[in-house]
Formats: C-alpha cells, structure tokens, sequence
C-alpha cells in the first residue's frame, strides 16, 4: 500500500520552513539598507541631505545627532537685511577666490 507510506517531498512543514528562511533572508536585506541610510535614526552623525537641487520643490534635510530639521523651498525669491561683503571670482582652473570689500 504505497499511499500510506509517507513521502518527506509532500509534507507541508518543509514549505513553512522554506517560507521562515525567505522572509530571514529579506528582514536580513532591510536591516542593511536601514544602517546604510544616511538619516538612520542610529547613527549620531551630522548629515546634510538635498532632494531635487535647483528645482521649485527642492527640500533640505539636515541630520544633527538626533535631530532633523527640514527646510522646503516655497518657489519664491527671498529678500533679507544684509550688505554686501565681498567678491567672489572664478578662476580658470574652477577654483574660487574670496576677496572682501
């Protein structure tokens, strides 16, 4: 009577098992993407984060220990309260020179 004789291929634990080994490989697989990421909550570097440079939704995201700050881009030209301190010039090499007023 072979359908009484148990075939190891056809138990359905082993296709737990397999299932429990997947989803270790894939918690595995998160757990490093989370530790390479410059904003990981674990770390306590200072990072500076910059989405989408020169365009109108441009956010900034600054890292310092624990905390974040994040500063958006409202698309509008800003005006302040300042002078003027110097000149900047480009040399041909691409290297900046500084000379104040």
């Amino acid at each position: 009577m072979r359908f009484l004789d148990h075939d190891e291929a056809d138990d359905p634990i082993l296709s737990v098992v397999n299932l429990i080994d997947v989803f270790l490989v894939v918690i595995g697989v998160l757990m490093i993407v989370i530790v390479r990421n410059p904003l990981n909550p674990f770390s306590s570097d200072s990072v500076v984060l910059v989405e989408n440079p020169g365009k109108a939704d441009m956010r900034i995201t600054i890292k310092d220990g624990e905390e974040l700050t994040r500063y958006e881009s409202s698309g509008q030209i800003g005006e302040g309260q300042g002078v003027k301190a110097g000149i900047t010039y480009r040399l041909p090499d691409g290297r900046m020179v500084y000379v104040p007023e």
